[in-house]
């Protein structure tokens, strides 16, 4: 497994505003009377603490120890609430079916390789109510010379999986999400949008089918 713990320790809180694009998602939230809300790879907590500040029932899981003691230890700084655990994503939710009323994932599904990624997907199709709204983002790969995208030395291990060979992800899967792509793994979803933030990171917007 990849060291997060090591990452969270040499760079700290590594993300402290929201997303640009969180305002929306809450008033879907809101629009559809939910309240329970699942961040999965919360990290240090910029949105476990938002949407606790906003009074949801807050939820979050991530693989590293260090991220999850930030992440609690905000909360305390601002006396807020916040259900978190330690859990990888690839394994089974530990949460009841139909548990949540939306679950967000901002730069982390993709950190997987494609069969981990679609249980993780299966998961978020199982824990959320009918009707549930996600929100996930990821990477977009660059045009030119793979090897040459942020000097990582990508190496592919599978169709649209690449591994760093340099940098601060080194060692870390990405899968990079064709357009296409997104419709056929997320097939239990009506998609309500696709864009680019200002990351250049792609946003899926979805509703979960009823059906």
């Amino acid at each position: 497994m990849p060291d997060w713990d090591r990452i969270f320790t040499e760079r700290g809180r590594m993300f402290s505003d929201p997303h640009q694009d969180i305002e929306r998602v809450v008033k879907l939230i809101h629009d559809g009377g939910g309240t329970r809300i699942l961040d999965l790879g919360c990290g240090s907590g910029r949105h476990i603490v938002y949407f606790a500040r906003l009074g949801f029932d807050v939820y979050g899981f991530d693989a590293s120890p260090k991220a999850l003691a930030m992440t609690q230890e905000w909360l305390e700084d601002e006396n807020l609430e916040a259900h978190l655990c330690e859990h990888l994503m690839e394994e089974p939710f530990p949460y009841e079916d139909n548990f949540f009323d939306a679950v967000i994932s901002i730069q982390v599904i993709h950190h997987n390789l494609m069969d981990n990624i679609r249980k993780t997907i299966n998961e978020l199709e199982r824990v959320l109510k009918p009707g549930g709204i996600i929100f996930v983002t990821f990477p977009v790969l660059q045009s030119g010379p793979i090897s040459n995208e942020d000097d990582w030395n990508l190496v592919e291990v599978e169709e649209g999986t690449y591994i760093p060979q340099k940098g601060w992800e080194s060692g870390i899967p990405h899968h990079y999400f064709t357009l296409e792509e997104i419709p056929e793994e997320f097939h239990q979803f009506d998609i309500l949008d696709v864009f680019l933030d200002d990351t250049n990171h792609r946003c899926v917007l979805a509703r979960l089918k009823s059906t």
